[in-house]
């Protein structure tokens, strides 16, 4: 299997997030909190430093609606799917299971409960998070389930060799979905083996294309890195996720794969912590790849007859053109086009999504006889107001030869 990938032009701003609320994404980003104030969110990790302490809980909550959940149009999708009897496995630092948005949906494998560095549990949140305490913020996927599995050392360093071994530990455990954070200038034969036991399994590997810019960084070059492949990201059978900010675009000097299958939000996106109930602020493929994530989520709960293979196939055919796709949750959920009656061919399960107060055509019906006799009523009220006047003024009356 493999998907219609593009080679990776310069990204530019797209017109559909010119509408978004921006995000000041300078050295301290900030959210919105209820009143509409900035709030200064510390900013998540991909990895800790030996002497680093363990992420700990943040103080302060973006109470506001993210731009990323807002630019994803994720109430229109709920409205026909929230992941409901999904498994989707984060293949991270770990997930806690006492983060309040997580509570009583993560299962663990081996020591995956605990997580140092917290970057586990903030992609998890944005795959299944819910609403806490009237918080706005939720995850792609609410009701689905979180398999937490380990794909790095406690300190969130991965190898080939981790990442295989978190994968197979996801395939055992029955996810359906499985997200894989770390993306490594080099791959394995087991880790290649690992990818194809997922896909030979049905379930669906999607993974960040690119690495997380790293928090701490002292380089200086301005040149933009030369595109390069990055596993497991690369593998045939992945679906391979980028990056893009608010604007559409990313970062200068930000790393480059070869090619990519979708774009979602990653940069400067809010997502909960290890511990406690405030928020935190990230960027990198990895968080683009936990929303693509939870959309699987959505796609393989509302159709449940497709394959890990053509729900895939139905996010990347769905969503926004760009010079990288750009994912679409609700067109995923709810279109059947062309491409898409392809598929419920091949599954013969298929059929177009409803409306959830749809109770069946006769509705449909209904509401096309009202629209005709609205039409009918403007029509007359045209006759009587324009067309009658001015008959008069011309001096004819009903009946008469008007030609």
């Amino acid at each position: 299997m493999r998907f219609m990938r593009r080679p990776l032009p310069r990204l530019r701003p797209a017109r559909t997030f010119a509408v978004l609320l921006p995000l000041v994404l300078l050295a301290g980003p900030a959210a919105s909190a209820a009143d509409g104030s900035p709030v200064r969110l510390p900013v998540m990790p991909s990895r800790l430093d030996a002497d680093d302490a363990c992420t700990g809980a943040s103080t302060e909550r973006a109470t506001s609606v993210p731009w990323e959940q807002q630019s994803l149009q994720l109430p229109r999708a709920w409205q026909f799917s929230a992941g409901a009897g999904v498994t989707v496995a984060v293949v991270d630092t770990g997930v806690s299971t006492t983060a309040p948005a997580l509570k009583g949906r993560v299962t663990v494998v081996g020591e995956a409960g605990q997580d140092c560095v917290g970057h586990g549990s903030f992609v998890a949140g944005l795959v299944a998070a819910t609403t806490v305490d009237g918080v706005r913020f939720a995850g792609v996927a609410q009701q689905a389930r979180i398999v937490a599995v380990r794909g790095t050392d406690a300190r969130g360093t991965a190898t080939a060799a981790s990442v295989a071994a978190g994968i197979g530990a996801a395939v055992d455990a029955g996810a359906k979905v499985i997200e894989v954070s770390p993306a490594l200038v080099q791959g394995s034969a087991a880790l290649t083996e690992a990818v194809e036991d997922a896909v030979a399994h049905d379930a669906l590997v999607v993974a960040a294309a690119v690495p997380d810019p790293p928090a701490k960084s002292s380089a200086s070059s301005r040149d933009t890195p030369d595109p390069r492949a990055y596993w497991p990201a690369a593998q045939e059978g992945v679906l391979s996720v980028l990056d893009v900010d608010s604007s559409g675009g990313r970062p200068d000097n930000a790393l480059l794969p070869r090619d990519a299958d979708l774009t979602a939000p990653g940069d400067g996106v809010v997502g909960p912590g290890p511990r406690g109930g405030g928020h935190y602020i990230g960027s990198g493929a990895s968080f683009a790849a936990g929303f693509v994530a939870g959309a699987a989520a959505l796609v393989r709960s509302a159709h449940p007859g497709l394959t890990g293979a053509q729900t895939a196939a139905r996010l990347v055919s769905t969503a926004y053109p760009d010079a990288v796709p750009r994912l679409d949750p609700y067109a995923a959920v709810t279109s059947v086009g062309a491409a898409e009656r392809g598929v419920a061919a091949a599954v013969g399960q298929e059929a177009p999504v409803r409306l959830p107060d749809d109770p069946g055509a006769a509705p449909t019906r209904r509401a096309v006889l009202f629209a005709a006799g609205g039409g009918a009523v403007l029509l007359l009220v045209v006759w009587a107001v324009v067309v009658l006047p001015r008959g008069r003024a011309r001096g004819w009356r009903a009946g008469q030869d008007l030609g």
